[in-house]
């Protein structure tokens, strides 16, 4: 993870990667609007509360990309009023497109995670996935957080990756680098052509991620902004090695040429070892060995 750059050339980074990515964003990461990934999200949030979540009537957010979280949740019935915040123009946009289409009705708001523009307790659910990551001052933006949570209200962040668990990531992305030249003559792939324009969103991919966590570290942030009743827990381990090796495979390919049968089987397999992981591993291995973190809070 990075901290060559300045707080303010992160936040302008994010913006420009995330502005281009939100082109093909949910291509990229299937993100899916139908009944797997209306399970995918509410069996998430359900694993993080610790429990089948009731409902929340204002929710906010932060880092909300194409809405993967927030309209999975409103399709769901758990939110009803519903405002999604980034610092990336496209990926609201893109956001916005996914709302129409589903026949929901979503507030959208520009913003930084570190000054939100809302009053004190306007929200009872403040929630992200994938976003602490990103962000540069995490204790201003916990605080933000603590801030416009109603009392009783509560703080979910999942899809934060850890340390330890980013470091066990490098291995399998290594070994699918060395052997994908191998795997691409088997599946009868070419090489992936170069990006049209210069490949701009690669070449901000490694600005992009400021953070990686233990998980005392972000428990810290919630305690520090008031927060209480914290649990930090871990998600991925199988699924995650399963997972970034057929991504690093797939990256060095042509995407025309890799078969069907493969997409599925990364994919189906993926999901699987995702349950292996929900049942088996995750109730018995600490939270710092997974790849990621979920983390839960409540306002007083």
């Amino acid at each position: 993870m990075t901290q060559a750059l300045s707080p303010e050339e992160i936040r302008d980074v994010n913006t420009r990667y995330h502005d281009v990515a939100a082109q093909h964003y949910d291509a990229k990461w299937g993100i899916d609007f139908g009944d797997i990934g209306l399970h995918q999200v509410t069996a998430k949030v359900a694993k993080a509360l610790g429990g089948r979540p009731g409902a929340y009537r204002r929710s906010l957010e932060i880092g909300s990309g194409t809405g993967y979280f927030t309209l999975n949740l409103m399709r769901a019935g758990i939110v009803a009023q519903a405002t999604c915040t980034d610092i990336s123009p496209g990926m609201l946009s893109t956001l916005s497109a996914n709302a129409q289409r589903l026949g929901l009705d979503v507030r959208t708001a520009i913003a930084d995670a570190e000054s939100l523009p809302f009053e004190d307790g306007s929200f009872d659910l403040v929630l992200g996935h994938a976003v602490l990551h990103h962000i540069p001052d995490l204790a201003k933006a916990f605080s933000e957080f603590a801030r416009v949570l109603a009392p009783g209200g509560t703080v979910l962040f999942a899809g934060e990756p850890s340390r330890y668990g980013d470091r066990i990531a490098r291995v399998p992305k290594r070994v699918a680098g060395a052997v994908a030249p191998l795997w691409r003559q088997v599946i009868g792939a070419r090489p992936a052509p170069p990006a049209e324009g210069g490949a701009p969103e690669a070449s901000l991919e490694q600005f992009v991620d400021v953070h990686a966590f233990a998980p005392g570290e972000l428990s810290g942030f919630a305690r520090a902004a008031g927060l209480q009743s914290i649990e930090v827990t871990g998600e991925e381990l199988l699924a995650n090695w399963f997972g970034w090796t057929n991504r690093t495979l797939e990256a060095t390919a042509d995407p025309r040429d890799v078969p069907w049968a493969w997409r599925q089987y990364a994919y189906r397999g993926y999901l699987a070892l995702q349950e292996l992981d929900r049942r088996l591993l995750e109730r018995r291995l600490p939270a710092a060995v997974f790849y990621n973190l979920m983390i839960t809070a409540r306002r007083p």
